[in-house]
């Protein structure tokens, strides 16, 4: 369980993620230090520290706060309680579709970025969970004799692969078209 932060605590955790979210559209995460992050920050190095062991923890926290959102909708939880706040459309996928259309937090820059393939990456694990969790996925699986983890990899890996043609398509289509097109590939 996480403790609570106090109001500037929060602000110098936000500061660290804005910073470290700039570094990525400017640079190769391998390239980025501890003292780039705090100088962009505008922290010291123990406040970092306070909140980050590494620079790969860093990471993987901004991941999961960028995706956890998203990924709670599989506790029908409706009412969200991270940096991201919607009225969920029925559909899961829907509403992946319709927060990156919306380009909240500013993840398409992070999913298209240099280092995108480490934010597909933890996307792509994330998604696991939500598509184990929508059970009419699966009639198609069984009718095929497909393995559960095969067909799981499979939809997570057409998510991500529509996610990168669509926003290589520069998001022209709607989330709504965007959600037909892969729903109609995974069910082909």
């Amino acid at each position: 369980m996480k403790k609570t932060m106090d109001r500037r605590q929060r602000k110098s955790r936000e500061a660290i993620f804005k910073a470290f979210i700039a570094l990525l559209s400017e640079k190769n995460v391998n390239k980025i230090t501890v003292e780039d992050i705090i100088t962009r920050a505008d922290v010291g190095r123990a406040t970092f520290y306070a909140h980050f062991e590494t620079k790969d923890f860093l990471l993987k926290e901004l991941c999961e706060e960028l995706f956890c959102h998203i990924f709670d909708s599989v506790d029908n939880n409706h009412s969200h309680r991270h940096i991201f706040e919607c009225d969920a459309p029925d559909s899961v996928f829907l509403h992946l579709f319709t927060h990156l259309k919306k380009n909240d937090n500013n993840i398409l820059e992070l999913l298209s970025c240099q280092n995108n393939d480490l934010f597909l990456q933890y996307f792509k694990s994330g998604l696991y969970r939500l598509i184990e969790s929508q059970h009419q996925l699966y009639k198609y699986s069984e009718k095929a004799k497909l393995p559960t983890d095969f067909w799981t990899n499979h939809i997570a890996s057409t998510f991500v692969e529509t996610v990168r043609w669509w926003i290589n398509e520069k998001l022209q289509k709607s989330p709504e078209e965007i959600n037909d097109y892969f729903l109609r590939a995974i069910n082909a």
